[in-house]
């Protein structure tokens, strides 16, 4: 378990759910024994498709922060293209893990070489398991199986209880198959196995 507290932001594009993400990992580090979460949206003029971000704080004890988070431990990016045109990986930790939902291989990201990046080909998963709302593929609880594989915060057991406390039993199944799909399929790459 952490010693102290760890940060993470999310970057997503309205309407992908990175706002529920963030609440959904926050209800699933309590699960994990963690007894200071908290989850948080930025609001701006918001709209379907528009760059948005979410934060979430979890540590050993209760939290006195509760701003948004600024110099995130963690990134969590639902859109690859958002790597650029939001600049997500600004005050992210030196050695911070990036965790992207792209079909690209971690080394093409073009991230350079002193993350932790993890990469998760999450439309993917969500078009094979059924999470299409309106024509849209849900990839935001399947998100959840990468952070808990690249960081090992979290387990699947622990995703499992906050999906249940979520959704209806069969959406539940369906959001923690496309999570544990998306754990056994991200790929991970550490500072010490990027090329020179």
């Amino acid at each position: 378990m952490l010693e102290k507290e760890f940060e993470i932001r999310w970057h997503g594009r309205g309407g992908q759910g990175a706002v529920t993400s963030a609440n959904m990992l926050a209800e699933a580090a309590y699960h994990a024994g963690f007894r200071g979460v908290m989850s948080a949206p930025t609001f701006g003029a918001e709209r379907r498709g528009a760059p948005i971000t979410a934060s979430t704080r979890i540590a050993p004890r209760p939290l006195r922060c509760l701003s948004q988070v600024e110099y995130p431990d963690m990134i969590v990016v639902l859109d690859d293209s958002l790597l650029t045109t939001a600049n997500a990986t600004n005050g992210l930790a030196p050695d911070g893990f990036v965790v992207v939902n792209s079909s690209s291989e971690p080394e093409e990201l073009g991230l350079g070489n002193g993350y932790r990046i993890a990469v998760a080909d999450a439309n993917h998963i969500a078009k094979e398991v059924g999470l299409i709302i309106s024509g849209t593929l849900m990839i935001n609880t399947a998100m959840l199986g990468a952070v808990a594989r690249a960081s090992g915060l979290i387990k699947l057991e622990h995703i499992e209880k906050a999906l249940n406390s979520i959704f209806s039993p069969r959406a539940a199944s369906k959001n923690f198959e496309a999570a544990r799909l998306t754990y056994e399929q991200t790929r991970c790459l550490s500072p010490a196995d990027m090329p020179v």
